[in-house]
């Protein structure tokens, strides 16, 4: 169950159904470790050939806890903020906002399929780049919602373990047709 791409750069993403998808993600013990820097571009270049907004190591069928942030405009989020692609290594999250917003995400682990996910509106990230260096980053909003999604993989969770009621699950297609009626193109 995965989907392949023809650049040899770019990694195999597992789809829903892959067992390494409901694992719970190993620490990286070594961030100077040639084979994690080559995982580290794999996903770099993975979730942007794929459209992608963020990406986590065990997506790719590594079970590490190693995660790219990558908001920007696209073909998936046309709407997304730009942000340079920031690479989380043994991610945790320090502090969250009580409020907690519904938004639709999807995923390239479960294609076809937008959900309506309740996630805390701003956080706290404390995390090793990928030069090992200790930083501390708050989020908010959709950039937010990206790390909390990522941050899911690292623990075996999918956005669909998160929706709160079958209504706020759509195809695709239902999904786009809602967003251009949204935005008055539909």
């Amino acid at each position: 169950m995965t989907s392949t791409f023809p650049d040899p750069s770019q990694r195999p993403v597992l789809t829903l159904g892959h067992p390494i998808l409901r694992q719970v993600a190993q620490p990286v013990e070594q961030v100077n470790d040639p084979a994690l820097q080559h995982l580290i571009d794999q996903l770099l270049t993975t979730v942007r050939l794929a459209h992608g907004v963020g990406i986590a190591a065990p997506q790719v069928g590594t079970p590490l806890r190693v995660l790219v942030v990558a908001s920007r405009p696209n073909l998936r989020y046309p709407h997304a903020p730009t942000m340079a692609p920031t690479v989380l290594i043994n991610p945790s999250l320090v502090a969250a906002s009580d409020d907690l917003e519904l938004g639709w995400e999807g995923c390239l682990s479960v294609p076809g399929v937008r959900g309506r996910v309740p996630r805390h509106r701003e956080i706290e990230v404390a995390y090793l780049d990928r030069q090992g260096q200790p930083q501390r980053r708050v989020w908010e909003g959709f950039v937010a919602r990206i790390f909390q999604h990522e941050a899911d993989h690292l623990e075996g969770i999918l956005f669909t373990d998160r929706i709160q009621s079958e209504t706020d699950l759509l195809s695709e297609d239902a999904y786009q047709a809602l967003d251009m009626a949204a935005l008055g193109g539909g």
